[in-house]
């Protein structure tokens, strides 16, 4: 079946060019002419539930999306899908958690049906993390069809990986300046024949200054092609790059620029800076089971918190940018099976994570960029599920607070908390504050001394995508009817 079959649908019909405009704006195909941002088409909406297959997606397909339990397109499905199997460049605005790798693993893969041919896509994602679960989607969705996909990533071996692409994978799944190394350097490969781009999380990418790596990329691959970038917003530096690397695209807004989905219920903890670790505690106790991340905005805290978690005998793991790539990869595959239900991240995590069933998301300090509120927040209640989120507000963050509502347009909730019961908790969270303190120490950490580093200048936020060594984590008490002592 071609990519633009008889059986797939119609895009909208054609109407005048537009700026970007209200939710209830509809605008079909532009011009021939190559459009800039304000004359691309776009889409903002929350439309009727459909299927897979009413929007042309090929049956062997289907079959691989019902085993997988996608029953119904999300919206951005719904609205990119049958562009895109059009051979139309997209551009996909859309909150985290909307199902942004089905909409473009769709459309290459039944491309791919149509003409097999190897190296014939190429993603590229902002982090390692977010490769390999690219990667396992594609695997996963085209299992009928047997697709066969590579991740080439940093802090991997490069002759292996020098072997995987010799092998001609269908789809490649890349962190870009890994992607340019293989180019410069690996005998006999090339993307000469590749028929699709995908920038995912395009924001991040620049945000990461990627960007010249990324124009050295343009200059090396096909102008034939077709090119899908998926972003949650769309800076200048987007805006800049979808000039420069798509042709006529379709833009296609399905939220706000800043938004939270309506299944996700929004909470704070207001508390004094003092009692912030025993609230948090509190909080994990009240909710145990429950599949929880915390996000802290430094490295040190992420490492610390996870150790006083665990010597209160809570299944906590740390993940942050510091730590190697293979124990990266093991605190997230830890965490996605059950094997530890709390993971203590810093926002290397928040970005493009598709972890299945995330109950909590636990603010543990208030990000000073709003947006960085919504990609943490959005690592639960995705795809429709319900979720929750608490954020910790001491005397010092009312004002990183009430910015928040303003964007996300709501007031939070308060978390019923009772007081009593965290006081109760202090004596045993001190004493899990002092052996964190001493374990870190004895690693070799700096920054270790005093209750909570949050406010610390000392404590470095996790801005890199580092591979320096995990630290071990000795044998931890039971956390066993704390609130009696």
């Amino acid at each position: 079946m071609s990519d633009s079959g008889s059986s797939s649908p119609a895009p909208p019909t054609k109407a005048p060019k537009t700026d970007i405009v209200g939710a209830d704006a509809v605008a079909g195909p532009s011009s021939s002419k190559p459009a800039a941002l304000s004359s691309s088409s776009v889409i903002q909406s929350e439309g009727p539930k459909t299927t897979f297959s009413a929007l042309g997606v090929i049956e062997p397909l289907c079959e691989a999306l019902d085993k997988l339990g996608f029953t119904n397109p999300t919206d951005i499905q719904r609205e990119s899908i049958p562009w895109a199997i059009q051979g139309r460049d997209i551009i996909g605005l859309a909150q985290t958690g909307s199902g942004k790798t089905a909409a473009f693993a769709l459309p290459i893969l039944q491309a791919l049906w149509d003409k097999p041919q190897g190296l014939f896509a190429c993603v590229l994602a902002p982090t390692r993390e977010l490769a390999y679960q690219i990667s396992e989607q594609f695997e996963a969705i085209g299992s009928t069809i047997g697709a066969r996909c590579a991740v080439i990533v940093g802090g991997m071996d490069m002759m292996s990986q020098s072997i995987a692409l010799s092998k001609k994978p269908h789809v490649i799944v890349c962190t870009p300046g890994r992607l340019h190394d293989h180019l410069e350097n690996t005998k006999g490969f090339s993307l000469k024949g590749m028929k699709y781009l995908v920038m995912d999380e395009a924001d991040r990418l620049l945000d990461m200054d990627f960007g010249p790596i990324i124009d050295k990329l343009l200059k090396v691959i096909p102008k034939e092609r077709n090119t899908f970038l998926f972003s949650a917003t769309m800076t200048t530096k987007v805006a800049k790059l979808q000039r420069a690397s798509l042709n006529n695209p379709v833009k296609l807004e399905v939220s706000t620029k800043y938004s939270t989905v309506s299944t996700l219920l929004q909470y704070y903890l207001f508390f004094p800076f003092k009692h912030k670790d025993a609230y948090l505690v509190y909080l994990c106790n009240e909710l145990a089971g429950n599949s929880i991340i915390v996000f802290t905005r430094t490295v040190h805290d992420a490492q610390r918190i996870s150790i006083v978690l665990r010597t209160l005998g809570f299944p906590a793991i740390p993940l942050h940018g510091q730590l190697s790539q293979s124990s990266r990869l093991g605190a997230l595959n830890k965490f996605k099976s059950g094997g530890r239900s709390i993971m203590v991240a810093t926002d290397v995590a928040s970005r493009g994570l598709d972890i299945p069933l995330v109950d909590l998301v636990v603010n543990y300090d208030i990000p000073t960029h709003s947006k960085d509120y919504i990609h943490r927040v959005g690592r639960t209640a995705r795809a429709g599920r319900a979720g929750k989120s608490v954020t910790l507000v001491t005397q010092y963050d009312v004002e990183l607070m009430q910015r928040i509502e303003g964007v996300i347009g709501k007031k939070m909730d308060e978390f019923p908390a009772d007081k009593q019961a965290v006081m109760l908790l202090s004596e045993r969270v001190g004493e899990a504050q002092r052996a964190a303190v001493a374990e870190l120490r004895e690693n070799g950490v700096s920054g270790a001394g005093g209750k909570s580093s949050g406010r610390r200048a000392g404590s470095k936020r996790d801005d890199q995508d580092r591979d320096d060594d995990s630290m071990p984590t000795a044998k931890r008490a039971k956390f066993k009817g704390a609130q009696r002592r």
